[in-house]
């Protein structure tokens, strides 16, 4: 038997993918699964950016390409950030990837070292406690509540804070959550890391334009606090690019060097097409990606309805992204008949089975208490799957 990497041990496979994958096996079974499960947009990339891919390959940009990326597509993410956060970036400051994911690896294999402490408010996506592992890090959660709007507040962070702290990281619009930090709530924040200078913040905003509440705020703008922020962005949430694999930072240049030098040693860069497609969606038409968000508040609202219709389910009104993040912790100790529900897995495995809709349990973003459901499907899915969520629950006493 071959003996394998004892790194594989410290992290676990995403929640997220594992859920998919029970769902395609139960689809290839011909059964009719409605996935609430991933993270991707239901609409196809914006045709003026499939352009822009298919005049690079037809201009033959088809070659190695700088590690950072091409200086045009960095030149392209400093006018996003000064078109969007108003905040001045030159293109030695970004590094572009293949996808948020490789981005936030990057920053946190650059900035943490064995037995660094890395403080992230729950719920946060499930790759960053497993990325933290992979370094040799501590996670520190904050733990945070439905009744909170699951935002850690400055006394927590504070509180969070130790000596051996490197890194705060989190998401803003929140992925589970859909939590949005307000201009109030950053400066809470900035007021408690001027404190701290070894500290440096990771803040991923990569569902920046799938926003319901207002115009997005960065942390990044505190001009005191810019050179230990890294900011995380890509095109997949916001300009339905998930395939395409685009991702980038910026950040201070000792962070941009450091992380220019890891990814040169494990993908070199992303792929040269999607570079080009990827200047044409930073600097083009943004009407395409509004039109996402306006979808996606449409039903935002119809799923809020639905789940305030079910006993039990006790959940805040997402901010942004395209998820709600219920607490299901009233339906723990029930049973069918047959199953019993003891934790969110059971839950989403009872869904899964029964209702045959696809979710993502909270264990995986660190809130034993929730579930996730994604409303980036349509409409019609979307009621279709709580109709049977509702007639699955009503099963359990």
């Amino acid at each position: 038997m071959t003996q394998l990497s004892s790194l594989l041990q410290r992290f676990n496979e995403p929640e997220t993918l594992k859920m998919a994958k029970l769902g395609r096996e139960l689809r290839a079974k011909g059964i009719d699964v409605i996935d609430l499960s991933l993270g991707e947009p239901d609409f196809d990339t914006p045709q003026h950016v499939k352009e822009a891919a298919v005049k690079a390959i037809n201009d033959n940009w088809s070659h190695y390409t700088p590690v950072a990326g091409y200086l045009d597509v960095r030149e392209a993410v400093c006018t996003k950030l000064k078109r969007d956060n108003n905040l001045d970036y030159k293109p030695e400051n970004i590094i572009t990837s293949t996808g948020a994911k490789q981005s936030l690896a990057n920053a946190i294999l650059a900035l943490v070292d064995e037995g660094d402490e890395v403080v992230i408010p729950t719920p946060y996506w499930v790759t960053y406690s497993e990325l933290v592992k992979i370094a040799r890090g501590k996670v520190v959660e904050i733990r945070t509540s439905v009744e909170q709007g699951f935002k850690a507040t400055p006394a927590q962070v504070e509180a969070a804070i130790t000596e051996k702290t490197r890194v705060f990281m989190f998401s803003s619009p929140c992925n589970p959550s859909g939590a949005v930090y307000s201009q109030a709530e950053l400066e809470g924040l900035a007021n408690v890391f001027r404190k701290y200078p070894n500290v440096t913040i990771l803040a991923d905003e990569i569902y920046e334009y799938i926003n319901f509440v207002g115009k997005h705020a960065s942390i990044a703008q505190f001009a005191d606090l810019k050179d230990r922020v890294v900011v995380i962005n890509g095109l997949s949430k916001g300009f339905a690019m998930t395939g395409w694999r685009f991702g980038y930072i910026a950040a201070n240049a000792d962070i941009a060097k450091a992380c220019e030098k890891l990814q040169g040693q494990f993908t070199s860069a992303t792929c040269s097409i999607t570079q080009k497609a990827a200047v044409e969606a930073l600097t083009g038409d943004l009407r395409p990606s509004m039109a996402m968000t306006e979808e996606f508040t449409r039903r935002r609202t119809r799923t809020l309805e639905l789940v305030s219709a079910i006993p039990g389910l006790k959940c805040n009104a997402p901010e942004g992204a395209f998820y709600v993040f219920p607490d299901v912790s009233a339906y723990y100790g029930k049973s069918d008949g047959t199953t019993t529900i003891q934790n969110a897995a059971d839950f989403s495995m009872y869904l899964l089975n029964t209702a045959h809709v696809s979710s993502v349990m909270g264990d995986a973003f660190g809130e034993p208490l929730c579930v996730r459901f994604s409303f980036a499907n349509s409409m019609t899915n979307i009621e279709r799957a709580w109709e049977r969520i509702a007639a699955a629950l009503a099963k359990l006493h």
